[in-house]
Order: C-alpha cells, then structure tokens, then sequence
C-alpha cells in the first residue's frame, strides 16, 4: 500500500464538517487532503481562505484545479494509481470542486473521500464517478513510495 493511501485511510470515519481539517472530529474533501499533506510533509501546503459551499462557481474559477497545479505533480494518461489526489468535476460544464485519492486499482478500484452526509469512506471508484474525473496529480517525492 502508499504511503499517501496507509494516511488517508487513517481519516476513515471523520465526519464531515465544511472547512475542516481534523483527523476524528471533522473534515471536508479539501481538508483531507490539506491533513495528508500535513502528515507526509510536517506542514500546511497554503493558507486556505473561508469557502462557501458552492465557492468559486459564480465565477467560473477552476480554484482547486489551481492549488494542485501549485503543489502537486498532474499525471496525464495512464491508469490510476493507488495515491493518485483525483479531482472530480460533479457536474458537465461546472468548476472540478470534490476531491479523493485513489486507494485501491485494478478490478475493483477505489478511492477515499470526504463526502456531506457521509464522512470519510472509502467508495468504489464506479464508472460514474470515474466519468467525473477532471485531473489526477500525484504528491512529490512519496507517490512511488511503498511500506
């Protein structure tokens, strides 16, 4: 298993709570991803500004998209790989604003996200959802690491 992965799964069973980012108390799909980064690298990636629930869309601002370009390799073709940070667009001609990492590949593939109503959980990365990815990136200098 990744490294990235063994630490997302770590988060399993946090509630969701917007604009969080504590492993057991609360979190969102960002902040997930904010707490792994925190893990493997000792610190936060950015200061993240208040975001409303359906932050950026007005405008049109692909602001995620923007972040993981700034901190994060993209990868382009290919499978997906287990630690992949994959970022979903919900809907056709929307900004990307959900976010997972690939956690299992293969035949039965799967990735952990932080989902409203839900928590973190682990879902299969069905064909719907993986019809919504809009990028994948993976995180430097530990994607290829094993334990």
């Amino acid at each position: 298993m990744s490294r990235v992965v063994g630490i997302a799964r770590g988060w399993l069973g946090t509630p969701y709570v917007h604009q969080a980012s504590v492993k057991g108390a609360g979190t969102d799909c960002l902040g997930l991803v904010r707490g792994v980064w925190r893990e493997l690298y000792g610190r936060e990636p950015e200061a993240v500004p208040s975001y409303s629930q359906d932050w950026a869309e007005p405008q049109g601002i692909e602001v995620l998209q923007g972040a993981a370009l700034r901190h994060l390799r993209p990868v382009s073709g290919g499978a997906v790989r287990a630690g992949d940070l994959l970022l979903f667009r919900m809907r056709d001609g929307s900004i990307a604003k959900h976010l997972g990492i690939a956690a299992e590949v293969g035949a039965m593939p799967s990735f952990i996200h932080a989902y409203s109503g839900h928590g973190v959980v682990e879902s299969s990365l069905s064909p719907p959802w993986a019809r919504r990815i809009a990028a994948r990136f993976e995180f430097p200098a530990v994607a290829a690491e094993e334990d």
